[in-house]
């Protein structure tokens, strides 16, 4: 049995997930769908208990993880906290269109050694992620 990646789910959370939207599908180069209230939630809308959900593509049985967008009254985006990392080819490529994108780069590609290479921008809502390659 081959031993899975212990992180199974990561949420971004904005405050304007048309924005985010955006500069996620722009950035990455890919679509998003969104997610409809999960069977049981009956949250009402302003409730603080009600959220909107915006999907990264993935399948949720293959190896990796992937996550959401999410905009929710009980959390709010900003630094510090955990920083995410996106998987690349060459992660220079997708730093190249944060600025454009409304994002801000904080530190362009950089070596960190046999580990690759890796660099970290702002995105529109606040939140520093990490963008992660081999080469």
């Amino acid at each position: 049995m081959k031993t899975r990646n212990p992180i199974g789910w990561t949420e971004i959370y904005v405050e304007d997930l048309p924005r985010a939207q955006k500069f996620y599908e722009t950035v990455l180069e890919l679509k998003m769908e969104a997610a409809p209230m999960p069977e049981g939630m009956d949250a009402e809308e302003g409730s603080a208990e009600y959220f909107e959900m915006v999907f990264f593509p993935g399948e949720m049985d293959a190896p990796g993880i992937s996550g959401a967008i999410v905009k929710s009254p009980m959390f709010k985006p900003g630094a510090g906290g955990t920083l995410n990392y996106f998987s690349c080819e060459d992660c220079a490529v997708e730093i190249s269109r944060v600025a454009a994108a409304g994002g801000q780069v904080i530190s362009e590609k950089m070596s960190i050694g046999q580990y690759g290479f890796c660099g970290i921008c702002m995105d529109t809502e606040g939140n520093q992620i990490g963008f992660h390659s081999m080469m």
